[in-house]
C-alpha cells in the first residue's frame, strides 16, 4: 500500500455521536421539521440517525417466508445535524455536553444542566 494511503487511513478519526438510542429528540430541519420522536438507531461513522415517525419512506417489499409483501412505511436515515435532544426539564431542543465528576462522565443538556437519562 502506498504511503499516502497509509497516511490517509491514520488521519481518519472515529466519529462520535452525542445522541444515543432511546433518546427523545426533535427534528430541527428538513421535511419533518418540528416532529418529536425516540431514536431507533445511530450510525456515528455515517453521521446518520433513525427517529421514530420521522423521515418516513415507502418500501416496496417482496414476500419472503412467512412475511407478507406489499408497500410498507419505514423510517429512513436522517443527518445527525438535523436533530437535537429534548431537554428533560423544559421540553425544548438543547445541545448536549459532557460533565465529568470524578471518574464518571455524564451527558447533560447544555442550557439547563440537567442530566439526560438513557435507561
Amino acid at each position: 500500500m502506498p504511503l499516502w494511503q497509509l497516511v490517509r487511513l491514520n488521519l481518519k478519526g472515529t466519529k462520535r455521536a452525542k445522541l444515543r438510542k432511546n433518546d427523545q429528540v426533535v427534528v430541527i430541519a428538513g421535511r419533518d421539521k418540528g416532529k418529536r420522536g425516540r431514536v431507533l438507531a445511530v450510525a456515528p461513522d455515517k453521521g446518520k440517525i433513525k427517529v421514530e415517525g420521522a423521515g418516513m419512506i415507502k418500501r416496496h417489499q417482496k414476500a419472503a417466508g412467512n412475511r407478507g409483501g406489499g408497500i410498507i412505511d419505514r423510517e429512513s436515515w436522517l443527518n445527525i445535524s438535523n436533530v437535537m435532544v429534548v431537554d428533560p426539564q423544559s421540553g425544548k431542543p438543547a445541545r448536549v455536553r459532557y460533565q465529568i465528576e470524578g471518574d464518571s462522565k455524564t451527558r447533560v443538556a447544555a442550557a439547563s444542566g440537567h442530566a439526560l437519562e438513557t435507561k
